[in-house]
């Protein structure tokens, strides 16, 4: 049976003629990456229909138009729910969709209170603390260095060389500077030295299993910043590794099935991880909503080295949101 299938998301091209910036854009999405999503579940055998963002989405429920199933990927753009704007109307309207609801979307952007649940469930990540001015660093009980970020941004926002922060007076200038860009607190962790790498998981509760785990390596520079300029020039600045079957990989995948349970991802998402000096993985982030440009997205490029295609990985993901939601599914 072929389903139509509509696309949420934020065309980074819409916006920049609407007048916003590049940094203001960076986490949307290119053409290519809906083409190739559009082009991987027409080959499932269904019918897409292309939304785009969540004002457009509102003025196609209020017009009548439905469908059997909407592949989101809408990042939205003000305040640290944004995530959540088109979850939350597809729900208004019992509309099932890909990818985690605005609850796990919303707790996931605030990198502090993921932080607070996973730390809660039992799983290790970096002491932290956030801020809202400069004058809330007196007395700041970290262990330096630090590394310094937006609270509530993606796709590694607000994150520069000079994020990794070795004393209290370089702290300051940068919480400064962060809070002026980007209007909103300031996550300051412990900085971890080790390694560092990414894991995708996929399905929901107790079929979630991982896709794949690599590590990212900086090339010439192990202290390297995994910055907005390194991912977009990814080719000058790092390599990806599969992590071998190791007791290293068993360790990241629990974390990392670990945190995807605790805040309750569905259908696909990637979880990011580092090692302390002493080589034990500690949570950094999670991503609900992971990248799907099919050539440089961490989530694609992972599931590429575990032998995963482009269609398979969107196939996968269509077919675990369709039987969650318990709709008829067909093709793949």
């Amino acid at each position: 049976m072929s389903l139509t299938i509509g696309l949420t998301y934020d065309l980074r091209a819409d916006y920049l003629a609407e007048g916003f910036t590049d940094d203001q854009v960076l986490e949307f999405d290119s053409a290519e990456t809906i083409d190739a999503i559009d082009d991987a579940i027409r080959a499932l055998g269904h019918a897409t229909d292309r939304i785009g963002h969540a004002r457009a989405l509102c003025a196609r429920l209020v017009k009548g138009d439905r469908w059997d199933l909407v592949f989101n990927i809408a990042e939205g753009m003000y305040g640290r729910c944004r995530e959540a704007l088109v979850p939350a109307l597809l729900d208004a309207y019992r509309i099932p969709y890909t990818f985690s609801d605005g609850l796990t979307c919303a707790v996931t952007l605030d990198k502090a209170v993921a932080k607070k649940l996973v730390h809660a469930a039992g799983i290790p990540t970096p002491r932290f603390r956030v801020i809202s001015a400069t004058d809330e660093l007196h007395g700041l009980d970290l262990a330096f260095p630090v590394f310094a970020k937006p609270v509530a941004e993606g796709t590694g926002k607000g994150v520069t060389a000079a994020s990794r922060i070795e004393s209290p007076a370089m702290l300051a200038g940068v919480c400064a500077e962060l809070l002026r860009l980007y209007a909103q607190p300031v996550l300051i962790e412990e900085y971890l030295p080790g390694r560092e790498f990414t894991v995708g998981v996929w399905g929901t509760d107790d079929d979630a299993r991982v896709v794949g785990a690599m590590e990212v390596l900086f090339n010439g520079n192990a202290a390297a910043a995994y910055t907005a300029h390194v991912k977009k020039h990814y080719l000058e600045h790092v390599r990806y590794a599969r992590v071998p079957e190791s007791a290293l990989r068993n360790k990241l995948c629990a974390l990392a099935l670990g945190a995807y349970r605790a805040l309750e991802c569905r259908d696909a998402a990637r979880v990011d991880a580092r090692c302390d000096a002493g080589g034990e993985p500690s949570f950094i982030e999670i991503n609900p909503l992971a990248g799907l440009h099919p050539v440089d997205s961490d989530l694609v490029i992972l599931s590429k080295l575990e032998g995963m295609s482009y269609g398979e990985l969107v196939g996968g993901i269509v077919q675990r949101a369709l039987a969650r939601a318990g709709v008829a599914r067909a093709g793949h």
